[in-house]
């Protein structure tokens, strides 16, 4: 039994048109009018195939395909939100390889001990929001609902307006749900499976994540008439936090990984020195230990910048997921459904932060990756190849179908 490659290609070319950038890319941020005619689009869908759909009060919208059984069902999940100017696989792949899976067991009358669930999940991407899997740790009891609810983007739009606005306030409670299994499929935003010519990722587990945010504040004056001696530029001691923070990832050396991301500079004009600069933070390592190690020399970093340009500031370390291991037995079954589709494959550490990296707070979890072209991901240039996704789909099926079990 297997996926149907024509059907889920054309699925994607589908979604793909919502939000799509001249380019080729996606723009569909979370809660925006696209993110609506995208969840409209699946959940029409999920109907389709017999799923009994409901919303939580995040805007989480799940479809469940009924077991023999009335135990805890396998779920696959994952996002359909994206980064602005990004591309169409980060997240929706996910989705649309899940509905497959439901697709080709309607096609072939297989009935499951255990319920089969697709799941999507609101805002993941904390492009519009943050933090990011905002509605997954509300699920896992991780983020108060309350503050999740009041999350503002930078207009100061309130996260529960915008999913009342897009009629995604759902009835349903958003806390933790049973089941057998979690399965997440995901490009892999990295180089690891292309170099090696592997056509699947078999996830052990997930890095540690933690963001900071950074305000500096300056003088603004005049960029003519006042001297270099008596300047307080708020930009020119951000300039030197961004080297001091990638001078952090080479000191410490290994996996750690350190980013500036985001940089929003006021008042932002030509002829005028900048009085306040806000930043962001992100820095990632499969070990705890070693962010437990670089956020003292971030803090050190910040401080001596600062100080030089005689500028106050805040720094707040506002978000910490630590390094998520991933279920033993999910683990293997997806190996073991990879091996069954013949395609070559690697067990692998992911990078990015996932819905499942919640999930596994609330049970057994697991990931499936398939490439990324050149790894690149967040970008229009996003890319994985057919053959790949249709190795990943397949796993997804494989290992979904044994986690849950013939009837």
């Amino acid at each position: 039994m297997k996926i149907d490659r024509t059907r889920l290609e054309r699925t994607m070319d589908e979604m793909g048109r919502i939000g799509e950038t001249p380019r080729g890319g996606l723009t569909r941020v979370a809660l925006t009018d696209e993110d609506k005619r995208g969840r409209d689009q699946m959940v029409a869908w999920m109907r389709a195939v017999g799923l009994r759909v409901s919303v939580d009060q995040m805007g989480n919208i799940f479809g469940e395909r009924p077991g023999t059984e009335r135990v805890a069902p396998v779920m696959m999940g994952s996002h359909i939100d994206s980064v602005p100017t990004g591309g169409k696989y980060d997240g929706q792949l996910g989705v649309m390889c899940g509905l497959e899976v439901v697709r080709t067991l309607n096609d072939h009358d297989v009935r499951t001990r255990h319920p089969v669930v697709l799941g999507i999940f609101t805002n993941e991407e904390g492009a519009r929001f943050q933090p990011a899997m905002i509605a997954s740790g509300v699920m896992a009891g991780k983020i108060a609902l309350e503050d999740a609810y009041n999350a503002r983007d930078k207009d100061g739009i309130r996260l529960v307006d915008e999913l009342e606005r897009i009629g995604y306030l759902g009835p349903e409670p958003c806390v933790p749900r049973a089941f057998r299994a979690y399965l997440e499929l995901h490009i892999e935003q990295g180089p690891f499976l292309e170099e090696e010519g592997r056509s699947v990722g078999v996830v052990e587990g997930i890095v540690a994540i933690a963001w900071s945010r950074l305000t500096i504040h300056g003088v603004q004056d005049h960029a003519g008439p006042t001297p270099m001696r008596i300047r307080h530029d708020a930009l020119v001691a951000a300039a030197e936090v961004v080297s001091g923070v990638r001078r952090i990832a080479r000191e410490i050396g290994g996996d750690v990984v350190t980013t500036v991301g985001n940089l929003t500079v006021h008042p932002n004009i030509v002829n005028a020195i900048p009085g306040r600069v806000t930043m962001s933070i992100d820095m990632r390592d499969p070990r705890d230990a070693t962010l437990d190690r670089a956020m003292p020399l971030l803090d050190r970093v910040v401080a001596e910048a600062c100080g030089r340009e005689g500028v106050r500031y805040e720094l707040e370390h506002y978000w910490r997921v630590p390094y998520t291991p991933f279920a033993a037995d999910v683990v293997a079954a997806v190996e073991r459904a990879a091996r069954a589709t013949g395609a070559p494959y690697r067990r692998i550490l992911s990078g990015a932060g996932h819905d499942a990296q919640y999930m596994a707070a609330i049970g057994p979890a697991g990931m499936i990756f398939v490439p990324s072209r050149a790894g690149r991901s967040h970008c229009e240039e996003e890319f994985t190849g057919m053959d790949e996704i249709e190795h990943g789909a397949n796993t997804l099926l494989g290992a979904a179908l044994e986690l849950a079990g013939l009837a």
